[in-house]
């Protein structure tokens, strides 16, 4: 199972995925690689200056890093931007997916909240409380953080004023013109036979939840689930619930 992390500031595979991990890591193999521009993995000093180019250099990186470990086939579990990866590399490489699950994905048919314009234009004002702010929006209800929310936003800072981590972000969020460029088309989605299971907190403000809708009316053998009182961080606020999901989901398969 490839595990892919959101794109928010100070995102990567550790802070997605963390707490998420051993619940799954007993039934499956579990990898959750930092993708290009984030994290601890490659900063291009030459950036692709569109969206298609990042994604294109993300579907390379997550399929070379399945042929040197000899992953001939996974399952992919996408949260935000790295649910509309996940619907990349199946257009790429269908014959490398199982199954998948989106989460909070991008990729749909959404418009762009204040709360998506205020983090995609993090550096404009990147101090610690504008950063404290954008942690308390991702969740519907704090108190499913197992970390004090300064823990977590002291732990993101320092991740966010890396300089190449701050390159990589403003370049990134700089190739996305509109909403619609992000979204998957309809003809694609159609031809992904692929089981899907969509999930998404029903107060997520980041990415709303008819973006999941749109992506299950067009799948042709998706199924969907929304978690009341959720936001963004379906893996962290109902992770217990979502992993039970996922297993049920995956055991299907077998």
């Amino acid at each position: 199972m490839i595990l892919l992390h959101g794109g928010g500031p100070g995102a990567n595979a550790s802070s997605n995925w963390r707490d998420f991990i051993p619940l799954l890591s007993g039934d499956y193999r579990v990898l959750a690689p930092d993708l290009v521009g984030y994290g601890r993995t490659d900063h291009p000093e030459d950036m692709p200056p569109t969206l298609i180019g990042w994604l294109r250099l993300r579907v390379n990186q997550v399929l070379a890093l399945m042929d040197e470990l000899g992953i001939e086939r996974a399952h992919l579990v996408g949260n935000s931007m790295g649910g509309a990866l996940a619907m990349h590399l199946v257009m790429a490489a269908p014959d490398r997916f199982a199954r998948i699950s989106l989460m909070g994905s991008a990729g749909g048919s959404a418009h762009r909240t204040p709360e998506v314009m205020r983090m995609v234009s993090f550096y404009k004002d990147p101090t610690i409380s504008a950063l404290e702010n954008l942690t308390r929006w991702f969740v519907h209800d704090e108190s499913a953080l197992s970390e004090s929310i300064s823990s977590i936003v002291e732990q993101r800072y320092r991740e966010v004023m890396r300089p190449e981590v701050r390159r990589s972000y403003e370049r990134f969020f700089s190739a996305v013109s509109t909403p619609a460029e992000a979204a998957v088309p309809p003809s694609a989605l159609r031809r992904m036979p692929h089981p899907f299971l969509i999930v998404h907190g029903r107060e997520d403000r980041f990415v709303t939840p008819d973006s999941s809708v749109y992506l299950q009316q067009h799948l042709p053998n998706a199924e969907l689930h929304v978690f009341p009182h959720c936001g963004h961080w379906v893996q962290i606020e109902r992770a217990r619930d979502y992993a039970a999901l996922l297993r049920h989901f995956l055991a299907d398969a077998s």
